[in-house]
């Protein structure tokens, strides 16, 4: 199982950008897929969750309405929009798949199988 995670990069607050994780080796049909971030000296968050067995995605407080996750199954890649960004959601991002989201989708040992993150700067 692969999970690549693609997409970071430097924005303005207020800015926009698209994080995408290609996965190679599972399908979306039986695993769920979770994005968590991870600012410097700190330890992860569960930032959202995606699964095609379970109904609306997950998402943590702080980024409601500003982040989407979503899937393309022909690619098999989950993506999540990040809009009107900020600094605090400066961070490195890591997308990790689990057999479903559930009420522990933001607990980092949930999930089985996590890629390289990527890294997301917002500047002031």
């Amino acid at each position: 199982v692969q999970l690549q995670a693609s997409g970071g990069g430097l924005v303005q607050a207020g800015g926009s950008l698209r994080l995408s994780c290609a996965a190679s080796g599972i399908t979306f049909d039986d695993y769920a897929i979770g994005w968590f971030s991870q600012a410097p000296g700190k330890g992860p968050e569960g930032v959202s969750c995606i699964s095609s067995s379970e109904g609306s995605p997950y998402y943590v407080d702080s980024v409601k309405g500003r982040f989407t996750i979503s899937s393309d199954n022909a690619k098999n890649t989950i993506y999540l929009q990040m809009n009107s960004l900020e600094p605090e959601d400066t961070a490195v991002y890591y997308c990790a798949a689990a057999k479903f989201c559930g009420r522990l989708w933001y607990v980092h040992g949930h999930y089985e199988y996590w890629g390289q993150g990527t890294q997301v700067t917002v500047s002031s």
